[in-house]
């Protein structure tokens, strides 16, 4: 036989041989299959109130978990570029990262945007925005151009007008 033939068996025997730990937990109730024993409660991955980003009370205040950047600047950031298809937005490393989005009224230039949140206290200082441009050229082709200094300044400034207006109403609560 081949190596990749003993690996195989060496596996499935070992496999199969942690089955005769299964009783050895001594509050768990033969056929009991639930994933907690004894009289422990049954709560999911993050207690029994899940994970609450934006502040408000889900039955016990103290049972929320707060994302790890400001809350304003996040969820600024996320209705400033919501007409952006996004492909990754991290609450807790505050990164939001979209994909390729063209504008309807220039088919052939192409934007792609990476926010970057710092801190967890509201100040310009704490947004980080990385802005990509490419351009359609006559082979079909997308080859990256310079972005203007203006471009990144504007959606920066629309981000914190956003978050100070939604700090001054008080959209949501913020626990900072």
């Amino acid at each position: 036989m081949n190596k990749k033939m003993w690996i195989m068996i060496i596996t499935t025997v070992s496999l199969v041989a942690c089955s005769q730990f299964e009783n050895i937990y001594p509050d768990k109730n033969i056929g009991d299959d639930s994933p907690t024993w004894g009289n422990q409660e049954k709560t999911g991955l993050f207690g029994g109130n899940g994970i609450n980003l934006f502040g408000g009370d889900k039955n016990n205040e103290e049972a929320n978990i707060n994302i790890g950047v400001n809350a304003f600047l996040w969820r600024a950031s996320l209705d400033t570029l919501a007409f952006m298809p996004l492909i990754s937005a991290d609450p807790f490393g505050g990164v939001i990262i979209t994909d390729w989005y063209t504008t309807p009224k220039s088919q052939n230039e192409r934007f792609k945007l990476s926010v970057f949140i710092t801190d967890r206290i509201l100040r310009a200082d704490a947004l980080r925005i990385s802005v990509f441009r490419q351009e359609k050229v006559s082979s079909g082709e997308w080859v990256d151009s310079d972005v203007s200094q203006e471009i990144k300044i504007d959606i920066e400034n629309a981000i914190l007008t956003r978050a100070r207006e939604m700090r001054s109403s008080g959209s949501f609560v913020n626990k900072n």
